[in-house]
């Protein structure tokens, strides 16, 4: 995924990293392309060929008190190097003052020079997390997010299967709802799916014959979350006669999301059935199986004992 650089500093961002721009705005229309950032120190003096283009490069009391201590011959080799590349931005940190060597390259090259009240450690980890999460791979999938007991189900089946009624039914059950009809979900490092409503829709669930209702207003701050991590996949599926469904759950199935494997399971409905029974009941044996324990394999091994026991007493 890549976002131009206007949005990635937007004025709520620069506010929340204490970011202030200096020079450079016109360069704020490229694109940023990978959530890594970069810390020249070294690099800087020509020992290493390691600054990559595509990365905010953030510069510290280190990287500054360089440039200022430098000769004007060792200062242009210095501004040579970052001139053979034209980085997304540049981040001076704990307010320090800018080189006017580097000032004047980030005007004459377009490129967003801003400075923060922040320490270089305290705003790598923190612009990190940020960039991670915006530039994170994303989807959205049509179904139902709640978290049960810890566990983040997506609910997915087809139009008037009857998901939002069971995740109702979860949430009267004292569970906590996350989105219902449009799960944007995102894939953050390493392999970790989180989902989340759109600001449009969130709060808000559809039930058929009742029309829309707000669940926080209905049931409070603790009925809903704003985000979650998925764990399971729940479908809901018309019962069909014909159809051959798990009965013993030997078969550890999976549902592939932007890369990532989650366990799935299909459950088929039929009228008088508890589906937010089955799901709530679902979130349980995923624990269970977390914790190390198979149902399903622990009563084909008592089988396979007690068969093996009458056989060795001649039954």
């Amino acid at each position: 995924m890549e976002l131009i650089l206007e949005k990635v500093f937007s004025a709520e961002q620069c506010e929340k990293f204490g970011l202030t721009l200096h020079t450079g705005g016109a360069g704020l229309k490229r694109k940023l392309t990978t959530p890594h950032i970069q810390k020249p120190g070294l690099l800087l003096t020509g020992l290493l060929d390691e600054l990559h283009s595509d990365r905010i490069q953030i510069f510290g009391s280190a990287e500054v008190r360089y440039l200022l201590t430098l000769t004007p011959e060792k200062l242009d080799r210095a501004m040579t190097l970052l001139t053979e590349t034209r980085y997304p931005a540049i981040i001076v940190t704990r307010s320090l003052e800018v080189p006017p060597p580097l000032f004047d390259f980030c005007t004459s090259h377009d490129i967003p020079l801003y400075v923060t009240t922040l320490t270089t450690s305290v705003l790598i980890e923190d612009f990190t997390n940020y960039l991670n999460e915006i530039l994170a791979p994303t989807v959205t999938i049509h179904g139902v997010l709640a978290d049960v007991l810890g566990v983040g189900v997506l609910i997915l089946g087809d139009s008037g299967i009857g998901k939002s009624e069971c995740a109702l039914d979860l949430v009267v059950a004292g569970y906590r709802l996350v989105s219902d009809d449009a799960v944007i979900i995102k894939r953050l490092p390493p392999h970790t799916l989180f989902g989340m409503a759109s600001d449009v829709v969130k709060y808000h669930i559809e039930i058929r014959g009742l029309g829309i209702v707000n669940i926080k207003d209905l049931y409070g701050i603790t009925a809903i979350r704003e985000r979650k991590q998925m764990d399971i996949v729940v479908e809901l599926v018309k019962w069909e006669s014909d159809e051959e469904y798990e009965r013993l759950g030997f078969e550890d199935k999976t549902y592939d999301i932007l890369g990532v494997d989650l366990p799935y399971m299909k459950v088929p409905v039929t009228p008088g059935r508890s589906v937010a029974t089955i799901v709530e009941v679902a979130a349980r044996n995923q624990i269970l199986k977390i914790m190390g324990q198979q149902p399903g394999r622990e009563l084909l091994n008592n089988i396979d004992s007690a068969m093996h026991a009458n056989r060795k007493n001649g039954q």
